[in-house]
């Protein structure tokens, strides 16, 4: 005999169901006046369950018309647009993303597409959908109208404000948005990719804290990258590529993608879950001018922050192990902690003549448990491609996990390397004592105080934008 469908569903919604034993189904219904048009659905079993491969999750208006579908078989592989995604040729671009989760005794549900405004909604969960489940369903129904304050919206994963996940707030932004948008995501955390397309610029995106509000997803590049698009077609070809072949498909990976400009992220964690080794997985990547990053945590391993454009980041602690800051960009950091989690590289410059690239002032390099002395360095670019490749580090600390020599180019020869600017500035130990740069790169070199206050000026690397008065 197989198990009874579970003890609780929440589905973020109002939910209606037949009746029951006593024993039966319990439906919650967080939020005011509705569940959220965005809204994932939950399933909670008495025990922990596993996804099956057979059946499907049915979702129909009151009418009786099918508003989406989404088969346990590929639910794992399954694929969707995110915020409204357009391809370098104009294609809508659609996301490989898993449209049933489990998580030990619970399952959430990511339908294809956000629910309209004021309807009812029954949902059908088919036999075999979820091993040794029988067939169940539920009904609810949706807040009857959209906010009214476009330049102030709220996300609250208990649905308690105007949107229940980020992107459903980002998708709320107008196109071609000229006025500031303030995107408050409550604590919590919310699993889902998100991204912010080229003609929704002018957007905060803040949480509750870096420690209170997290982002979260698996993305990378097996997913939706490189490796998984090799074949793809002119949908998945990337919009705002600077480096015409190397920017093709792996503008997709990341947790959290920007291409807009006057974007501002603050207060919150962007964490790609991708296990070690998994491939390449950025936290958040940005593709444009004025990408302003505050206060947040960006984890992952490999690429965990890319950033193209302008950028500048302030107070965040950002942690991973190979190029886990990199770039085509001229981007400034500022007061914050660069973690390595195991050998590797810190950073990787792709800049060219035209611009700065990576500066970093005032930064704590330090290392996870187990990093070993010598074992990462500074930066490493190949100096054949990327001609002018320029990392800068000015008042930096950092731990005995950095190499002596700083620096890595392929190949390893300085005098390919003419110019390229690997360059460096009072830096100390952990405790602030001055330590022994001789034996580093012959063809990196050690700044003049003038220098370094140059550098250390964000509106000088920046070509004029201070992004901190602009805070």
């Amino acid at each position: 005999m197989k198990a009874s469908i579970p003890v609780l569903v929440t589905a973020l919604v109002l939910v209606t169901a037949p009746a029951a034993a006593e024993t039966g189904p319990r439906f919650s219904a967080p939020g005011r006046g509705g569940t959220c048009v965005d809204a994932p659905l939950t399933i909670t079993f008495p025990e922990p369950v596993t996804l099956g491969s057979a059946g499907a999750v049915e979702i129909r208006r009151a009418d009786g018309t099918l508003a989406d579908r989404i088969e346990a078989a590929t639910a794992r592989t399954d694929k969707k647009n995110i915020g409204q995604a357009i391809s370098d040729t104009g294609l809508p671009h659609d996301f490989s993303y898993e449209s049933i989760m489990v998580d030990g005794s619970t399952a959430t549900i990511h339908p294809h597409h956000r629910f309209d405004y004021g309807r009812r909604y029954t949902v059908t969960v088919e036999a075999g959908v979820f091993a040794g489940q029988d067939a169940a369903s539920w009904s609810f129904t949706t807040r009857k109208h959209p906010p009214r304050d476009l330049r102030h919206l709220t996300v609250s994963a208990s649905g308690a404000g105007d949107f229940c996940t980020v992107q459903g707030a980002v998708d709320a932004v107008p196109t071609g948005n000229t006025r500031p948008v303030t995107i408050d995501v409550k604590r919590g955390v919310y699993t889902e990719m998100v991204y912010v397309r080229e003609d929704r610029p002018h957007v905060t995106v803040k949480g509750a804290g870096a420690g209170r509000t997290v982002i979260q997803y698996p993305n990378n590049d097996l997913r939706n990258g490189d490796k998984a698009l090799v074949n793809g077609g002119p949908a998945d070809v990337c919009p705002r590529r600077v480096l015409e072949t190397s920017d093709l498909h792996n503008c997709w990976r990341q947790t959290f993608g920007v291409d807009a400009a006057d974007f501002r992220l603050a207060d919150l964690t962007v964490h790609n879950t991708t296990p070690d080794g998994g491939s390449q997985a950025e936290a958040f990547r940005g593709n444009n001018d004025r990408i302003a990053l505050e206060r947040v945590n960006l984890f992952s391993n490999q690429d965990t922050l890319r950033l193209q454009g302008k950028g500048f980041v302030t107070d965040s602690h950002i942690r991973g192990d190979t190029d886990f800051v990199w770039g085509t960009g001229t981007v400034f950091i500022q007061d914050s902690v660069l973690e390595s989690t195991d050998r590797g590289y810190i950073s990787q410059s792709r800049s060219d003549a035209t611009r700065p690239g990576y500066v970093f002032v005032r930064t704590r390099l330090t290392r996870a448990a187990g990093v070993p002395d010598a074992s990462v360095v500074l930066g490493r670019t190949a100096v054949w491609r990327f001609t002018h490749s320029q990392a800068v580090f000015i008042d930096t600390k950092m731990d005995a996990h950095v190499a002596p020599v700083g620096w890595q180019i392929d190949p390893n020869d300085c005098a390919q390397a003419g110019s390229a600017s690997f360059w460096e500035y009072g830096s100390t130990d952990l405790d602030g004592r001055p330590i022994d740069t001789s034996q580093r790169l012959a063809c990196s070199r050690q700044l003049t105080a003038e220098e370094a206050g140059r550098w250390s000026d964000p509106a000088f690397v920046l070509g004029g934008w201070d992004p901190e008065a602009w805070r």
